[in-house]
């Protein structure tokens, strides 16, 4: 067989993308003042401590629900929080 008649087989590394469905962003509030907002942040404590008592200190018009948990995997509203809550901060630290 000649050089260019060599054929190589490989496989993508990246592999097949599955199709996700997508949605498009919440409109922003106009305002924080006497809003409820959802503060779940997951992971190391020694950084969402802070956090969380600066975001109560800088907005004390917030009604702010909080969730924690010290793993990895971020923590879901329920179906009622979803209705009732008007924003969310989400995240997760290592």
């Amino acid at each position: 067989m000649a050089k260019k008649d060599t054929v190589y087989k490989c496989l993508n590394p990246v592999g097949i993308q599955e199709s996700v469905e997508t949605f498009p962003l919440a409109p922003r509030l106009d305002t924080l003042n006497g809003k409820t907002i959802h503060f779940s942040i997951c992971g190391e404590p020694d950084i969402t401590i802070p956090l969380e008592k600066q975001l109560k200190s800088d907005y004390p018009d917030v009604n702010w629900t909080v969730k924690k948990t010290y793993d990895t995997t971020p923590i879901q509203l329920s179906p009622e929080e979803m209705k009732t809550t008007d924003g969310v901060v989400l995240g997760v630290a290592w």
